[in-house]
């Protein structure tokens, strides 16, 4: 399936959305609430992070206005107040808030990451970048969702049952134009393709298209995207067990979690 959703366009730009078309026209469309298949958590997550819209703290890169419609994958109704987790790398491959010494941005670093709690619509909504690409992997962005965590006074959320873990891609097409574009076409990594991605192979079932759907909001790329995508969850899952952070942010700063390195990919060449 994953070839024949491949060769789709997700390009809704005829649609004339914009960031200001409401949630339900954009997702009134839907017509799937199919499962979405579970993945690995791969070795950049981040537990601590902060509740917060607009996480792109001034890295450089295509504007993404990323929507997420959760809904119960039993009823096919919206579900309220699941907390979204997501994180990708920046334009040149590097994620924050692990070590230094693994080619990333950092411990105390927090681009690109953040948290929302879906609304009445089931939407939750982030403000981000486009995603860069790093070593034997194409571009794709990473999301947890979590129900019956605890909200803290500083902003972040603790505790929480795993109700998913997952990975959202995007067309070649669209990867190919905003990475001609700068600083992606400084990435000296590698380009990796989902033909041979073998995680990107494990999401696509006959029932789920691991594609976003976009629209682009200018004549040029620049101008920025709306991304979205609906995800249907079991609401009786738990899957804490495969849930393993590399670090925890606190409010002093980042620390690493013991034995978070093994697994690592090579240190990142366009790390600063």
């Amino acid at each position: 399936m994953l070839e024949y959703y491949a060769s789709q366009s997700h390009n809704m730009s005829s649609s004339g959305y914009t960031l200001d078309t409401p949630a339900d026209t954009i997702f009134g469309s839907n017509n799937t609430c199919a499962l979405v298949p579970e993945t690995t958590i791969g070795p950049y997550y981040v537990t601590g992070e902060y509740i917060r819209t607009d996480i792109t703290e001034g890295q450089a890169g295509v504007p993404m206005h990323l929507e997420l419609q959760l809904v119960d994958m039993n009823t096919c109704e919206a579900i309220t107040d699941v907390l979204a987790d997501i994180w990708h790398c920046n334009s040149t491959g590097v994620y924050s808030g692990i070590d230094t010494s693994q080619g990333e941005g950092g411990l105390n670093s927090t681009f690109l990451r953040g948290v929302q709690i879906a609304d009445s619509e089931g939407v939750a909504s982030f403000d981000t970048l486009f995603p860069g690409h790093y070593d034997d992997r194409v571009t794709h962005l990473h999301v947890v969702l979590q129900n019956n965590y605890t909200v803290e006074s500083n902003d972040t959320y603790t505790g929480g049952t795993t109700l998913h873990i997952g990975q959202l891609y995007f067309d070649d097409a669209l990867v190919q134009a905003v990475e001609a574009t700068s600083p992606y076409n400084t990435n000296t990594i590698p380009f990796t393709t989902w033909e041979v991605d073998g995680w990107m192979l494990e999401e696509a079932t006959t029932d789920y298209d691991p594609f976003v759907e976009y629209v682009q909001l200018g004549e040029n790329l620049e101008d920025g995207l709306l991304a979205w995508i609906t995800v249907a969850v079991d609401l009786s899952s738990n899957h804490d067990s495969n849930l393993t952070a590399a670090a925890h942010y606190y409010e002093t700063g980042g620390v690493a979690v013991d034995g978070s390195s093994k697994g690592l990919p090579p240190s990142n060449p366009n790390a600063s």
